[in-house]
């Protein structure tokens, strides 16, 4: 199972002095080539005792600070980043033969940035927001199902807020990877990290 990348590389003269420009252009690329979900993510966080754990989620908001996701802050991994706030995210574009690599850090967005999002959330998801408890153990599907039911009871014919529990977390980068595939896994990767308050040096990194 090997795929040979025969496509144009990236060099560090040719990407942008802000890597958050060139993470854009490359999103922009990945709508373009008409990927499925290309704003799909790989989170990755860490517990109190040093266990790392992985899950997709999608990115949702991306100002001029860094990225924005949208979760439940009961969950496991706003656990995680509500204990150290340290995340990696990962965005893998294999069409394209791209992949980002994000590190840094993550805290709450303001409730109102939560309250905007949530109000184009579509009914259902709303609702969904309410009944699940992430990361809970249920006993059965049919629990969930009963949740879903009376919080549906609970807002019949009115707007459904945002649960308190609800929110995003915005993701401050100080490192970020740009990685093309090559020919003969010779491959081009060009990484960003902070220098000073708001500058960032580049340098081109081995395979």
């Amino acid at each position: 199972m090997r795929l040979e990348y025969e496509t144009t590389g990236i060099d560090v003269a040719d990407a942008h002095d802000d890597p958050l420009v060139q993470f854009d252009r490359w999103m922009d690329d990945a709508v373009a080539a008409d990927l499925i979900e290309p704003n799909a993510m790989v989170v990755s966080t860490v517990d109190a005792a040093g266990r790392p754990s992985s899950r997709h989620v999608l990115l949702k908001g991306r100002p001029a600070e860094g990225f924005v996701f949208y979760t439940n802050y009961e969950s496991d991994k706003s656990a995680d980043l509500d204990g150290n706030g340290l995340v990696a995210l990962t965005f893998a574009w294999l069409g394209l033969h791209r992949q980002v690599n994000v590190g840094g850090r993550a805290i709450r967005v303001d409730d109102e940035v939560s309250d905007a999002y949530w109000s184009v959330r579509t009914r259902g998801s709303q609702l969904g927001g309410w009944a699940s408890a992430q990361s809970s153990t249920l006993t059965d599907r049919a629990e969930l199902d009963e949740r879903l039911s009376a919080v549906t009871e609970r807002f019949a014919d009115r707007p459904v807020p945002r649960p308190p529990h609800w929110g995003g977390w915005l993701v401050v980068p100080d490192t970020v990877e740009f990685w093309q595939g090559r020919l003969n896994r010779l491959h081009d990767r060009v990484r960003y990290a902070r220098s000073g308050d708001d500058g960032w040096r580049r340098e081109r990194r081995s395979p």
